[in-house]
């Protein structure tokens, strides 16, 4: 098998909305397995990368999450209303840095100690965002604020603690849905993050 870049011809890129994040039309030719070139259009959605996280108490078996609206989803039969672990694009900063921000703005807790634990693609057929997941341990003391977002980007975010069961459960029975999320519930249930050290 030669290297991907081999087998890709870019021909045309078209910028089809520059409103907020990138939308593009790239027309490209493609080396299939089989040894024949085949021309493809597809349209690429670019709104940068991102970080994810989930914040856990060892001693009380809790987390925090948020609940937020979300419009795609509204638009797509849900109520809108999606429970989330924290989350922010990147925007030039580097992934530690944006989630320990985000981590702050969003739920109230300044956490330091950030454990990267893996990346993925979320959407790969259509949006090139690179999710990088993190967990980080968090206790009554690093409560500084409130969290809920901020007002001049819109957010409106309830934080939640639930135990690590609850949550669990509100995943299985249908009520935790966003992918971010239930990706770091199985790896924190994998892991056993709540084990004694």
């Amino acid at each position: 098998m030669s290297n991907t870049a081999e087998r890709v011809n870019i021909i045309e890129s078209q910028v089809l909305s520059h409103n907020g994040y990138l939308l593009k039309k790239i027309t490209f030719d493609y080396l299939r397995n089989n040894g024949v070139w085949q021309r493809q259009s597809r349209e690429v959605y670019d709104r940068g990368n991102g970080a994810a996280i989930l914040l856990f108490n060892r001693a009380q078996k809790t987390i925090v999450l948020t609940r937020q609206f979300r419009l795609p989803v509204f638009v797509n039969g849900h109520d809108g209303l999606l429970v989330e672990v924290a989350a922010g694009l990147l925007e030039g900063a580097s992934p530690q840095e944006r989630i320990r921000a985000e981590a702050e703005e969003e739920t109230g807790y300044r956490v330091h100690d950030v454990q990267k634990v893996f990346e993925a693609y979320m959407s790969p057929g259509s949006v090139t965002e690179k999710l990088h997941f993190f967990v980080a341990e968090y206790d009554a003391a690093s409560r500084v604020g409130s969290g809920g977002g901020l007002e001049v980007e819109a957010e409106d975010l309830e934080v939640l603690e639930l135990t690590f069961d609850e949550a669990l459960e509100a995943f299985y029975s249908g009520q935790i849905v966003d992918a971010k999320t239930i990706m770091l519930l199985q790896y924190a249930a994998m892991k056993d993050i709540f084990a004694a050290v």
